[in-house]
């Protein structure tokens, strides 16, 4: 009896410790799904609170503030020869007095009343140095406007810009302000009018580097990470298709292979700026080819994405089953046959999500192209790989060091811009992965 008690009660300790030992084990699971969850909320906030605050300083850049000026285009002033000698008529300093003769009328104020300089000096800083500049092109573009009147939309400072967005508040005092108060009240009198408003700010998606904030954009940027993106497209892609359809398909497996393989990928994870040096190195020192130009700029971009490239074709190669090229070679075909007749095709997503995937990593790399003199303020748009160019990280990496705030705005807009840039490639690689992929 007491055997059968002493049996009784260790199977009754035993399936305690069974049921403290299975909480125990639950409990340190529901702690690590709570963990996790956690890390994913925080990760997603601190990506929201990094994405909010790019969204609120660059927003505004999509505007600017301009001037309507009833502008007449005087012949005296513009061309006084009257033979239409575009390098008369292209003299910025002519059309600054058509436009300060506008802004004065805009604004009442009499040019003869020798009392009113002050005023005079006051109303030509609203305009931005760059309106004249534009509407020089305009005229040039079309000299017969030259003795007609016009209604033109002329850039304001930016200053003037950044204090009707409300970034420089008008209740601090005149000395601690970039907009003085004899500027404010004739911004108030304008915007009052209608004569002062927002509009779609044209300028940054068509104009190039400048140092005044309200002319620059990114035009020039982009016509660079363009053609760098083309190279890098026509270079790396058949190179890193061929190597990896060697690698996998026809190379030996010996310690040589090994060695290369190990090489491809440590190449992966080396730091981008030191692909810059080797392309300073080599295409600038020992090739000769131009400083800070498109095609160094897309051949050292090309050695960095090369990696990424055959290690997903690779994957993409091997996740074909044996069964499609064991079926070709069963019909008769060749192993070249086999590969490039079967077994590519049903790689062809995988290769090309790797592509666009490498494009997209090539596109957003600033610390390679500074080494390569990419840094350098190029105002002219580049008509080939061979012309001096920049690159829309490299813009944003300049725009971010200026110490005006209107800079501060355009850097986060085209942090923006070049954000979307990468959405799409990524969605497009997404895209095309569900079209051709087949599930086996």
């Amino acid at each position: 009896m007491t055997d059968a008690s002493n049996t009784q009660g260790e199977v009754i300790a035993k399936n305690e410790h069974r049921e403290l030992g299975l909480k125990k084990r639950y409990s340190k699971e529901r702690r690590f799904q709570v963990m996790g969850i956690t890390a994913i909320i925080l990760g997603v906030l601190f990506l929201l609170l990094l994405f909010l605050s790019i969204v609120t300083k660059g927003y505004t850049a999509f505007q600017q503030s301009k001037i309507h000026l009833d502008l007449y285009l005087s012949g005296e002033v513009i061309d006084p020869s009257g033979n239409r000698d575009i390098s008369v008529i292209q003299m910025p300093i002519r059309y600054n007095k058509v436009l300060e003769s506008a802004i004065y009328k805009a604004l009442g104020i009499d040019p003869k009343d020798k009392t009113k300089r002050n005023e005079m000096r006051v109303a030509k800083s609203l305009l931005s140095k760059g309106a004249s500049v534009d509407l020089r092109d305009i005229v040039v573009e079309n000299p017969d406007l030259i003795g007609t009147r016009i209604d033109y939309w002329a850039l304001a400072d930016g200053d003037v810009d950044s204090f009707v967005k409300g970034q420089i508040p008008r209740d601090i005092p005149e000395n601690m302000r970039k907009v003085d108060d004899a500027q404010i009240a004739m911004i108030d009198k304008l915007v009052a009018d209608g004569d002062l408003v927002k509009k779609f700010n044209s300028n940054l998606f068509f104009n190039g580097p400048s140092s005044r904030p309200e002319s620059a954009g990114i035009a020039v940027a982009v016509m660079g990470s363009v053609f760098m993106m083309l190279i890098v497209l026509v270079l790396a892609l058949p190179i890193g298709v061929a190597a990896s359809i060697y690698l996998e398909e026809f190379a030996p497996k010996n310690r040589w292979t090994d060695l290369i393989e190990v090489n491809i990928n440590n190449l992966a994870a080396v730091p981008s700026i030191v692909f810059g040096l080797l392309g300073l190195a080599v295409f600038i020192n020992f090739a000769g080819l131009p400083r800070s130009a498109s095609i160094v700029g897309g051949l050292v971009l090309t050695l960095m994405t090369l990696p990424t490239i055959i290690i997903a074709t690779r994957s993409a190669l091997k996740a074909v089953p044996p069964s499609i090229r064991e079926a070709a070679l069963g019909v008769g075909a060749s192993k070249t046959q086999a590969i490039f007749h079967h077994v590519l095709p049903l790689a062809t997503p995988g290769i090309l999500t790797g592509t666009i995937i490498g494009l997209a990593q090539a596109l957003g790399e600033t610390a390679p192209l500074l080494m390569i003199g990419m840094v350098a303020f190029v105002k002219d748009f580049p008509a080939t790989p061979f012309d001096p160019a920049t690159a829309l990280p490299v813009q944003i990496y300049m725009w971010s060091g200026e110490a005006q705030r209107a800079f501060t705005e355009r850097t986060s807009a085209a942090i923006l811009i070049l954000l979307a840039f990468l959405a799409l490639m990524n969605i497009s690689a997404v895209l095309l992965r569900r079209r051709f992929e087949r599930r086996w």
